[in-house]
């Protein structure tokens, strides 16, 4: 069986964060497993309250899955202090990690920030260049590119801007761009679009975590980086389109459709 860990804060409702990451773990038929680095109290109208964990605690963590289930692939997402960045960028340096999928998450669904100022700072420096695949939105691309988007040629621009921090690829994704959910996988000089109909349903808490653990599940499985953004996107479309509704505000996806 595959394995595959989930770097990330805990959501309260279940609908982001490492529970959206498990859920789709299991919906590809492998072994997840966590280290958290907060725990939030939120729900489908907001973030109401962040606790974050200490280093010392995270890389404790991050020894006990390292030293005992060795995973094939890692996802990467709310990091919220750059003290936390630099403990996860040590032991994937330290344990030799490959397949990491690293989430830029800032803000929430809802709009509540995620990350602190100095994090995003010690995230280019010290994570980004681990990154097999970074998976910003198109604030998230605009914050760490300098550049306004407005258009596929500038996501083309930010992703280059982006790419300086790293040897891997820029998953740039332009659902709030255009009509449809247009995506610019940058790669090496590369630039391959996936491009999408964009799905009329309010309820997307947890997209991105959603999208960057499927493709962390296609990496472990052995697809390559192109294969992995395809299905990911496929099996993102599909949790969508199920239609779930739960919740006061922007509910969660349903991340088990294919077992319906």
């Amino acid at each position: 069986m595959k394995k595959v860990l989930s770097i990330a804060g805990s959501d309260s409702s279940g609908g982001a964060g490492i529970q959206a990451d498990m859920k789709t773990v299991c919906a590809h038929n492998m072994y997840g497993m966590t280290a958290i680095t907060a725990l939030t109290a939120q729900n489908t109208t907001g973030v109401y309250g962040i606790m974050e964990v200490s280093a010392d605690f995270l890389a404790k963590q991050l020894d006990c899955i390292f030293q005992d289930i060795y995973p094939d692939a890692v996802k990467i997402g709310m990091v919220p202090s750059g003290e936390l960045a630099c403990v996860i960028s040590e032991k994937l340096r330290e344990y030799k990690v490959k397949n990491i999928v690293i989430d830029t998450v800032m803000v929430s669904t809802s709009g509540s920030k995620l990350m602190q100022e100095e994090a995003c700072k010690v995230m280019k420096e010290q994570l980004f260049p681990l990154g097999t695949v970074l998976t910003p939105n198109l604030f998230e691309a605009e914050v760490l590119s300098g550049i306004e988007i407005k258009s596929q040629a500038d996501m083309v621009s930010a992703a280059k801007e982006i790419g300086k921090y790293t040897q891997g690829a820029i998953l740039v994704k332009g659902g709030h761009l255009t009509k449809g959910a247009d995506d610019l996988l940058y790669e090496k000089g590369e630039e391959i679009w996936y491009c999408k109909e964009k799905i009329n349903n309010p309820n997307t808490h947890g997209t991105g975590c959603t999208l960057s653990s499927a493709i962390a599940c296609n990496l472990a499985a052995g697809y390559s980086l192109q294969e992995s953004v395809k299905n990911a996107k496929e099996y993102l479309t599909g949790a969508i389109k199920a239609g779930l509704n739960l919740g006061n505000g922007r509910g969660p996806l349903n991340h088990l459709y294919r077992n319906c």
